[in-house]
């Protein structure tokens, strides 16, 4: 522990903004939040042009399906290379060639947007994903001392989804005056401050593990680590089902706005930045934890479920927008405990595996549950995709508070 870092571990809050004191968590933090508002006004402009090309809610469920398909297939090979790799370097490589995806995408948006290149540019950015996800994620917990990961993965999170307040509303903006192409060009400029926050680093303030000398078996030694420790297979099989049919807001809200509220692009962006100033205001709070356990998760899976469940009977757009605030709220907190137990509970010579695992049963099942939610949307309206991803967190969570009592009685047992 340095000097000027004092501990912060007794009680179980600390400063909300404590990580910020470490000089490299703040070139992380800062050069991340850039660029995730270029990722968020990505992600949200390639629906609004996939519907606009005339797609339907399975286009843009096989949109999301093309961009996490790779994160599925090769997440737990990513997870590897992070524990064999030195983690700052790896992304600096990842981050470059996710920089001329996105230049790519705006060629293709200016030039001859269609729904084939479209998906076909998502898988190439979710490729990029697949190696980023673990390095990244196992990269900002090392930035900072051990006491302080808790409050490092909130921070992390509330950088998360204050990009996707500022990069929805920027998309908003961008394509109502210049287009589609300018906004996946602004994604790629945006990616130059995180490859220079990388750059800026010093690398012998990171608390990081030895890399991983290669050999045979090292995803199955991920998957066997992982299925004997209770708290991370318990919280990967809640964000499993969690991920596949509630996480899918880039299909469903799109879809809700346009469908069954007849509303435009402008309103879409609105309502996904008030979701995500929901979220912000979750991570700025559970950034104040220091102990978080299975409980947690499950208690704020079923604060999410419910919350979806009363979106999905909003009457108007307008009476969406404070049910929106508190979606956001209970999603983000649902994801930061389920993360923060990763971040502290993984051995850091597992770290990498670990947290591409989450990635995969997260991220990865979006292949899945993106199509499914999206032809339910087509078939039922979007409100009927809302209610499938509220009644999977109550399940998740209810799932949850069964094995924690389990465990507990097992604890007591003579």
């Amino acid at each position: 522990m340095t000097a000027d870092a004092p501990s912060h571990a007794a009680g179980n809050t600390g400063g909300t903004f404590r990580s910020l004191k470490y000089r490299n968590f703040r070139l992380f933090f800062f050069g991340q939040f850039v660029s995730q508002i270029g990722n968020w006004l990505t992600l949200v402009t390639q629906s609004l042009l996939v519907i606009h090309l005339g797609g339907n809610g399975l286009a843009v469920g096989v949109l999301a399906a093309c961009q996490f398909l790779p994160i599925l297939l090769l997440g737990a090979y990513g997870g590897v290379v992070a524990d064999r790799s030195d983690r700052r370097r790896l992304l600096m490589v990842v981050q470059v060639a996710a920089m001329l995806q996105s230049f790519g995408l705006a060629i293709v948006a200016a030039v001859h947007p269609s729904l084939v290149w479209l998906d076909a540019v998502a898988a190439i950015s979710g490729l990029t994903m697949a190696f980023d996800n673990p390095a990244r994620r196992s990269l900002f917990v090392e930035l900072v001392d051990e006491e302080d990961v808790n409050n490092a993965v909130g921070l992390n999170s509330s950088l998360m989804t204050s990009s996707r307040i500022i990069g929805p509303a920027i998309g908003g903006i961008l394509i109502t005056t210049v287009g589609y192409s300018w906004c996946f060009a602004f994604d790629g400029f945006s990616y130059f401050a995180v490859l220079i926050g990388l750059k800026l680093m010093d690398s012998d303030a990171i608390r990081s593990a030895p890399p991983l000398a290669k050999a045979q078996g090292q995803v199955r030694a991920g998957w066997a680590y992982v299925r004997r420790t209770p708290e991370l297979w318990i919280s990967l099989v809640m964000m499993a089902v969690v991920g596949t049919l509630a996480f899918n807001f880039q299909v469903v809200l799109p879809l809700l706005v346009h469908k069954t509220f007849r509303q435009d692009d402008v309103l879409f962006t609105l309502l996904f930045s008030v979701l995500s100033v929901g979220s912000l205001v979750g991570a700025l709070v559970a950034a104040r934890r220091i102990n978080v356990g299975v409980r947690e998760v499950a208690v704020s899976s079923l604060g999410f479920g419910a919350a979806m469940l009363v979106l999905a009977g909003a009457p108007t757009l307008w009476t969406a927008f404070p049910i929106a605030l508190i979606v956001g709220f209970t999603s983000i907190t649902f994801l930061t405990a389920s993360t923060a137990i990763v971040q502290l509970r993984a051995e850091p010579a597992m770290r990498g595996r670990v947290l591409a695992l989450q990635a995969i049963v997260f991220l990865g099942t979006t292949p899945i549950g993106g199509p499914i939610v999206g032809e339910i949307c087509d078939r039922f309206g979007a409100r009927s995709g809302l209610v499938v991803g509220g009644v999977a967190a109550l399940g998740a969570g209810l799932f949850g508070l069964s094995r924690v009592s389990t465990r507990a009685r097992g604890a007591v047992t003579p």
